[in-house]
């Protein structure tokens, strides 16, 4: 019985690929890489739905050095689509050698995204994982040369499939055919895809070259403002965001502000702020709390040290300006 190591997401393409070599009897294994642009909640549950082992594997900090500098560049917005699969059959490849798969798949559709699915782009992806030889696609084999898997009776050609483009019907109806009941709809599920993340994160990164995942995850809680070329301060909109705050700030790095005698929200400077940078901070922290109205509000400020500014609530409009 040959042994083969999918890519899962978690999503229905993926899902099926896993389904079409399990259907052969293939022995089928899946890992699914986590950073802080997608996670592993969908392929946990489609693993489990498919009963497919699954290895969650954690890139944070390698994936996002690809993004600063992608070799073949982004799509619409920051997803670097190309490099980024290429990673993952690389990675994937690592653990295939060293456990004792003889090949790598993955759900990818010939067609169904122009830029990064497209037969130059397929043949990118595997020589750049510099596992090429090793790569199937079983939902678009036979649109595809015949890989060495299948030559070599690993994979029986015949029982992959021919699916193209941007339609999901025939996935859809496959997933019908095999008992896949629960899955997720198509598209999302990666931040880089998102336009205002995106933007979010170009300004990090064109700000801060060396950030690192806990100046990513910042991003996503709560309203992010650029106070200067040095600063940016990020405030939660909701209990949960403060609490996301409260846990991503990193003592004696970061600087956490809150509304002393008033609710509102918890705010996290990163950065090098001068004392221009605090005082803009704690109006904007003003004027998004309780105290709004009022015309002066003392504001909190924990850095090396604990002190605190009675600061005019700044002018929503002026704020909104700021905003990313």
């Amino acid at each position: 019985m040959s042994k083969a190591l999918g890519l899962l997401s978690g999503g229905l393409d993926s899902s099926l690929a896993a389904l079409a070599l399990k259907r052969q009897g293939i022995d089928v294994t899946c890992v699914c890489f986590v950073t802080p642009f997608f996670g592993s909640a969908k392929a946990e549950k489609a693993a489990a739905q498919m009963d497919i082992p699954l290895r969650i594997w954690e890139i944070s900090d390698v994936h996002l050095e690809m993004i600063k500098k992608p070799k073949y560049g982004f799509g619409k917005n920051m997803n670097p689509c190309i490099d980024c699969h290429a990673m993952m059959f690389r990675l994937a490849g690592e653990m295939m050698e060293k456990e004792g798969f003889d090949f790598l798949f993955s759900g990818e559709v010939l067609g169904q995204r122009p830029m990064s699915q497209n037969p130059n782009a397929l043949r990118a992806v595997q020589n750049y994982s510099g596992f090429s030889a090793k790569v199937l696609r079983p939902l678009s084999a036979l649109l595809l040369p015949e890989t060495q898997m299948e030559k070599q009776g690993l994979v029986e050609r015949s029982e992959l499939l021919d699916i193209q483009g941007r339609s999901r019907r025939r996935q859809q109806e496959f997933a019908m055919q095999w008992g896949l009941t629960d899955y997720p709809p198509s598209g999302g599920g990666c931040l880089l895809t998102e336009p205002a993340f995106s933007g979010r994160l170009r300004d990090l990164i064109d700000h801060v070259p060396s950030c690192g995942p806990v100046d990513v995850e910042i991003l996503k809680a709560g309203r992010q403002f650029r106070l200067s070329e040095r600063t940016k301060l990020a405030i939660g909109r909701c209990q949960d965001d403060n609490d996301r705050l409260k846990q991503l700030h990193r003592p004696g790095q970061d600087y956490l502000l809150h509304n002393k005698n008033y609710t509102g929200p918890l705010g996290v400077i990163s950065g090098t702020p001068d004392e221009q940078d605090l005082e803009m901070a704690a109006a904007i922290i003003a004027s998004y709390g309780r105290g709004q109205n009022e015309p002066e509000v003392e504001v909190v400020i924990v850095g090396q040290s604990q002190t605190s500014r009675i600061v005019a609530p700044m002018d929503r409009d002026i704020s909104i300006k700021l905003m990313l």
